[in-house]
This record gives C-alpha cells, sequence and structure tokens, in this order.
C-alpha cells in the first residue's frame, strides 16, 4: 500500500552489499513519482513530499481538500469545565469532512520514527467496540491498506428521534424504533507515515453509497501532513488549528467562495464539543 513518498532519511539504511541504482532506474522513479503527484494518487502526502496543487483548507498539523459540496467542522474537547461540568475551554481535536449524508472525522498523532502504530491502534479500537460498545467488528483490505468496519448499537431514544430531520426519521424501520436501537456501521482506515499516524472514521451513507464514498476517498487522498520537527510521544494529537477561512467569509474569500466551501446544508461552518 502506498502513503506518499517517505523522505529518503526515513528509508532503512542500505547494506554494504547494495550497489547504487543505475541513473536511468533513479530516473525512471522520479518520473513515476512526479506522474504520481499529478494525478494526485499515493496521497495521504507528507509536508515533504511532491504532492499535488489543491485549494486545501490549513488546520495547522491536517491541510485538507476543499470541493463542492464539502462541508467542515472542527471538534473540541474540553480542557476546562465549570462545576457543572459544562465546557470553559477547549483544544481542537478533530476535522470532520461532510458530504451530502456522509462524513469522515479526520485525527492525526505522533508515531515513531521507523514503526508504523496502525496495527496496534487497529487491534485496540476492536477490543474496545466488541468489549465496551457490545458491537462486532471484521477486518478487511481497503484502498489505503488494511482497515476495521465496526457495527456499535446506535440509542434512538426520544430527544435523539427528536433531533433527526423528518425524512430521517421516517426512513428508521419501527422495530428499531420500538427496541430503542439501531444498527450504526463505522468504517475505520488509518495511514501511517513518517512520524505521523492518520485516522480517518466514516460514517453515514458513504459505507455503501460509492458515489459518496468515492468524494470522501478522494479528500483523504489529497490531505498533506504537517509533522513539525518538535520530538512527541508517539500517540499524541498533532496540534490542530482553525483555518482564517472560518472566520465570517474569510479575509479574502468572500461570501460567494464561503458558500461553495463550508456551507452545502445552507449554514455556516459549525464549531461543535466532544466532551
Amino acid at each position: 500500500m502506498a502513503f506518499g513518498r517517505r523522505r529518503q532519511a526515513e528509508e532503512p539504511e542500505k547494506g554494504p552489499e547494495l550497489t547504487e541504482e543505475p541513473a536511468d532506474a533513479v530516473e525512471e522513479a522520479d518520473e513515476e513519482e512526479a506522474a504520481k503527484a499529478d494525478s494526485g494518487e499515493g496521497g495521504p502526502w507528507d509536508s515533504e513530499d511532491s504532492f499535488p496543487e489543491l485549494q486545501r483548507l490549513d488546520f495547522g498539523s491536517l491541510q485538507v481538500p476543499v470541493a463542492p459540496g464539502l462541508g467542515f467542522q472542527v471538534n473540541f474537547e474540553a480542557t476546562q469545565v465549570d462545576e457543572e461540568g459544562n465546557p470553559l475551554d477547549g483544544r481542537p481535536v478533530a476535522v470532520l469532512v461532510q458530504y451530502e449524508e456522509s462524513a469522515m472525522q479526520l485525527q492525526v498523532f505522533a508515531a515513531p520514527k521507523r514503526s508504523g502504530i496502525w496495527e496496534d491502534v487497529r487491534r485496540e479500537t476492536a477490543k474496545d467496540i466488541q468489549e465496551e460498545a457490545n458491537g462486532q467488528t471484521q477486518e478487511g483490505e481497503g484502498p489505503f491498506g488494511p482497515e476495521l468496519l465496526a457495527m456499535v448499537p446506535a440509542p434512538l431514544t426520544e430527544e435523539v428521534l427528536a433531533e433527526m430531520p423528518q425524512e430521517v426519521r421516517e426512513q428508521i424501520p419501527a422495530e428499531f424504533v420500538e427496541q430503542g436501537w439501531a444498527p450504526q456501521i463505522i468504517r475505520f482506515l488509518g495511514v501511517d507515515g513518517p512520524r505521523w499516524f492518520l485516522q480517518a472514521v466514516v460514517q453515514g451513507a458513504a459505507i455503501e453509497d460509492e458515489e459518496q464514498w468515492q468524494v470522501l476517498e478522494d479528500v483523504l487522498r489529497g490531505v498533506v501532513v504537517v509533522r513539525g520537527d518538535a520530538p512527541m510521544p508517539p500517540r499524541d494529537l498533532l496540534e490542530l488549528q482553525i483555518p482564517k477561512e472560518f472566520s465570517e467569509g474569510g479575509e479574502d474569500g468572500g461570501e460567494e467562495a464561503a458558500e461553495q466551501t463550508f456551507d452545502p446544508f445552507e449554514r455556516g461552518p459549525e464549531i461543535t464539543e466532544v466532551r
């Protein structure tokens, strides 16, 4: 599986028995990398890769492609709460990409220099889903390598139903409403990069709708990770920031650009809180 071109410094050292590649082979490899970048294939990318130029939102450690029909939210984790447990302050921990009835959450973490963590994360995620969420999991192979498919029971309380759009409520089978829960399918994808690990969690129609999934897959392939040089313990979240475009209209984007990029649901960009 391809995670984008790694930096030479990150490649294993060659043994003394190996000789240098012929000049023709090197040139051919460089041409293949250039063609891959031009086609947009091969990502997610490290910021030191040769990656295709796309319009992207700058979330700090994540640069995420934008396209018509996409919506974006930033999920926050509370870092300070009042006596009643209400959040007073928080930090951004994830980027949520929305497209029609689908959503993909992106998070990026520090990782060891010469080994990935997706195998361990995948195993631990499956264990948590089975033991804590009473769900089921199944491993498979996807466009980015090994991935995890999970089925978890999602509550259908009166409060949850009341917040749903009417057209969505009408599509829920009566037996699910009566039993108070419905099966929810979640798809976990992971990409091990040079000193970083990117996780994508997909929910909604894109689980089965190939057209909607293709839009989210293209977004994931175009992501650029900015790891930075600061040493960090493995699994620590890389710092995210709020793009300037999230301010009203951006500095120079204008209302029309804001509507095309951030407002597919006829409302402005949102910042949600996760406690």
